[in-house]
């Protein structure tokens, strides 16, 4: 295993159409069909970082401002932002587009984190992860902010403990 990869190494694009069986009473996109279809294209996108079996540890805010019609294109991009030890964050980025009247907006973006498991369903070390562009570079630095403030939310980490968080609010 390589110990050191690059983020665009990890870049997923997945396309659906949305389909009737997909959809609610509205016409539009189910949520949990696209935070399904979210969690497809980040784990693809886990996969290729670590070369390893991924699941899923958490999924942060995914608020749903913008709604899918039926017959749109939905686009999934996704991408690691960065790895620790044996998990990573991943972003994606999803856009729906009406064909027929040229018509291309985004609609969602979240972050998934995911623990690369080995065959015994361990957790397994995986390669570091570097940024090249600013954007990824931008997504790396923010990530151990994220990481510490999911960790305090689940109570898997002190709140005092949270450095990075820290120094955003001044409070040291």
């Amino acid at each position: 295993m390589s110990t050191k990869k690059f983020a665009r190494e990890s870049a997923v694009i997945m396309t659906e159409m949305v389909l009737p069986n997909d959809t609610n009473t509205l016409n539009n996109l189910m949520g949990g069909k696209l935070m399904h279809w979210m969690d497809v294209v980040a784990a693809i996108a886990a996969q290729k970082h670590s070369n390893s079996i991924v699941v899923t540890a958490s999924a942060d805010n995914i608020s749903f401002q913008e709604p899918i019609a039926l017959g749109n294109v939905v686009t999934l991009k996704a991408q690691v932002t960065r790895a620790f030890n044996s998990s990573m964050e991943v972003f994606i980025e999803v856009t729906a587009e009406d064909i027929p009247a040229n018509k291309k907006v985004m609609t969602h973006r979240a972050f998934f984190t995911f623990v690369a498991v080995n065959e015994n369903n361990k957790p397994s070390r995986i390669p570091e992860l570097v940024p090249e562009t600013p954007e990824e570079i931008e997504n790396f630095q923010g990530a151990l902010r994220r990481r510490q403030l999911r960790l305090v939310l689940a109570k898997r980490m002190k709140p005092e403990d949270a450095v990075e968080l820290k120094s955003i609010f001044n409070l040291d």
